[in-house]
């Protein structure tokens, strides 16, 4: 078994240190992730500049790009084989409902998965590294039940672990992504020299976290196992569409 180990908090992050610890003996293992913080990079690929690769005393490659950009780069030139895992993690805070859309984390296994490899993304649901150790521990879970039974689908999962002891888990559950409202207004402040910046804020509110939600599930205590897929058409309105758009779609 060869897994690609990755993330997006940067290759000197607690939790890539812990992840690589807890799979070790699971395979071969390489990590190649980002230079520095990409929390929030989401699926961006940098286009505009060269990247560099270097190589830490420890062995880890890390890449000046995004989390995508250094799976992407693995997977088509640095690397003169094909992983058979991606495993991205263990993130700094939780990354469920809306927040999938923005995550570094998730964004790395989601560039493996576009070239057909099962991804798992892993996360720590609140931030500090507070109980680590419970959440390398379900990685080694996990990625010990990939090795040994393979899903028999090619998975994208999407994995939230509370932070709270080991001895403290209620166990692990499969979820959708739950749904948060809108984050809350920017902090608009000023620079030494008087220029208005501007702060993104906080996220907001979580709206739902029902029973089989990653949110409700993580507020029991329980690991959110969430399958993701990337066909964002909305099939249930593609007539709807048509109609609309008959007229136009006529004319031209």
């Amino acid at each position: 078994m060869r897994i690609l180990v990755s993330n997006d908090d940067g290759y000197n992050a607690p939790g890539l240190e812990a992840l690589v610890k807890a799979l070790d003996g699971l395979g071969q293992l390489t990590v190649v992730a980002p230079e520095t913080n990409c929390s929030g990079a989401s699926n961006s690929l940098t286009l505009n500049r060269p990247l560099t690769v270097r190589q830490a005393a420890n062995g880890y490659y890390y890449v000046n790009g995004t989390p995508s950009d250094c799976v992407h780069v693995a997977m088509t030139g640095l690397l003169d084989f094909r992983p058979d895992l991606v495993v991205s993690g263990i993130n700094n805070g939780a990354n469920m409902g809306e927040d999938t859309l923005y995550s570094g984390t998730v964004a790395a296994a989601t560039e493996g998965f576009l070239f057909g490899v099962p991804s798992i993304a892993l996360s720590l649901t609140e931030k500090g590294w507070g109980n680590l150790d419970t959440a390398a521990a379900v990685a080694r879970q996990l990625i010990e039940q990939q090795v040994r039974q393979p899903c028999a689908h090619k998975v994208l999962l999407n994995v939230n672990i509370p932070a709270v002891s080991l001895q403290a888990l209620q166990g692990m559950r499969v979820t959708r992504l739950g749904k948060r409202h809108p984050s809350e207004p920017v902090v608009k402040t000023t620079t030494p020299y008087g220029d208005p910046v501007y702060w993104i804020g906080p996220v907001g509110h979580v709206s739902d976290s029902a029973e089989g939600t990653d949110f409700g599930a993580v507020a029991d205590n329980i690991v959110s196992i969430t399958p993701l897929r990337l066909d964002l058409t909305d099939y249930g309105i593609l007539d709807d569409v048509r109609d609309w758009a008959g007229t136009l779609c006529a004319s031209l």
